[in-house]
């Protein structure tokens, strides 16, 4: 029998484990996927300008999709709609495994995240409610960050060994994601007898766009979120080319390991931003985005192993800190004007075509022939001006 929607849980009750598991084991497929399957183009040749397009052809999905995707989460129960995008996501790592274009495959996973993400989101504010939403969203982002942490080093430190078996590995992720799917109980569906006419569905959630930017606090949530997964997903690539220029290192073992040293400070951010920050206080996490521009500048100028280790975790810490409690507002305030749902996929929208711009551009910069280390330095001091323009124009809006 579906439950009441709305109905209280204790927060980590049977849904909230296996909605963090599958969360768990579909980002571990994700991150190790990407890194398998840039060592796979790396070894067929591919130009070194072609490895942000993988992850355009995956966050192009995001965007396509995006008119849909919030009212499939709400028309459904949400635990159904995560084990149907697993099982998308499935099909991709296959169709890379053997062997068919890569960028296709992953374009296929993309269409996945893009239908599992409104949902896994979505469900927290199903199965949590008030301030709990707040330490819920610090367990789906320690479990994601966890998955990025370990997803990313396997996928290369196994494509270091054997870049078949590092796809294969990723598809058993996305097998394991879909059985733990099936653990989800089956909650109410929160929005049920919308239409599916394409053009009524586009006219629903653009009109869910209007309102949200609309309203100031939406729009503060949009636009910091936006900023920081566009900066963090150019971030990731950066890394890929800076290794070999700044540390004289080849392998693809490096670069997650250094990947991962985010993941494990964004662990510890969030979970500080659990603790520290309400719905009430959410701009108290400003301060940390300027401190990810300024720190990512000077992260790009060293030479040493031990000082990007040390650096990149605090870029990790700041990151949590400042996304978590962003996260956390436009679910609450979406849930009560658009629907979770189509908030989610209204934020997709923005934090997607925002990566879609920041990977063209360093893919453009990259082509060009940009020093590597100039593009990290004008990437960390734009991404701090960005977040400081937005700290001032939200106290411009509370002024008026």
């Amino acid at each position: 029998m579906s439950k009441p929607l709305g109905s209280e849980f204790p927060l980590m009750s049977r849904s909230m484990t296996a909605v963090i598991v599958a969360q768990f084991l579909s980002a571990f497929g994700d991150n190790a996927l990407l890194f398998a399957t840039l060592a796979l183009i790396k070894q067929e040749l591919y130009p070194d300008w072609s490895q942000p397009v993988l992850q355009m052809a995956f966050v192009a999905a995001y965007i396509i999709l995006a008119p849909f995707v919030g009212q499939f989460a709400d028309s459904f129960a949400k635990g159904r709609v995560m084990m149907f995008s697993n099982g998308l996501k499935l099909l991709g790592a296959l169709v890379i495994c053997f062997g068919f274009n890569p960028f296709l495959g992953y374009g296929l996973v993309g269409v996945g995240a893009a239908a599992y993400s409104p949902a896994k989101y979505g469900i927290l504010g199903e199965i949590t409610s008030g301030d709990q939403l707040v330490k819920a969203n610090g367990l789906m982002e320690s479990s994601t960050i966890a998955a990025i942490l370990l997803g990313s080093v396997a996928g290369g430190a196994l494509a270091d060994w054997h870049i078949t078996a590092a796809l294969m590995i990723c598809g058993l992720a996305y097998a394991a994601a879909v059985g733990a799917n099936i653990f989800i109980p089956k909650l109410a569906v929160a929005r049920p007898g919308q239409s599916w006419n394409p053009r009524r569905m586009s006219s629903t959630f653009f009109s869910a766009c209007r309102t949200l930017w609309a309203d100031g606090e939406t729009r503060f949530s949009l636009v910091g979120t936006s900023l920081f997964w566009g900066a963090g997903v150019t971030l990731r690539f950066l890394l890929v080319l800076w290794v070999p220029v700044a540390l004289g290192i080849t392998d693809n073992t490096t670069p997650t390991l250094l990947n991962a040293m985010v993941a494990v400070g964004i662990v510890l951010g969030a979970g500080a931003a659990a603790r520290l920050i309400t719905l009430k206080t959410v701009k108290r996490c400003l301060p940390a985005g300027i401190g990810i521009g300024v720190v990512v500048t000077l992260f790009t100028l060293q030479h040493s192993m031990i000082n990007a280790y040390v650096l990149l975790a605090l870029i990790g810490v700041l990151g949590g800190f400042f996304v978590v409690p962003l996260n956390a507002l436009l679910q609450h305030l979406g849930k009560k004007t658009v629907g979770a749902g189509n908030a989610i996929a209204v934020q997709n929208l923005g934090e997607n075509t925002a990566m879609l711009l920041m990977l063209g551009l360093y893919s453009l910069v990259v082509m060009l022939g940009a020093p590597v280390i100039a593009i990290g330095v004008g990437f960390g001091v734009i991404f701090a001006l960005a977040i400081a323009g937005l700290w001032l124009w939200q106290i411009k809006q509370q002024r008026t």
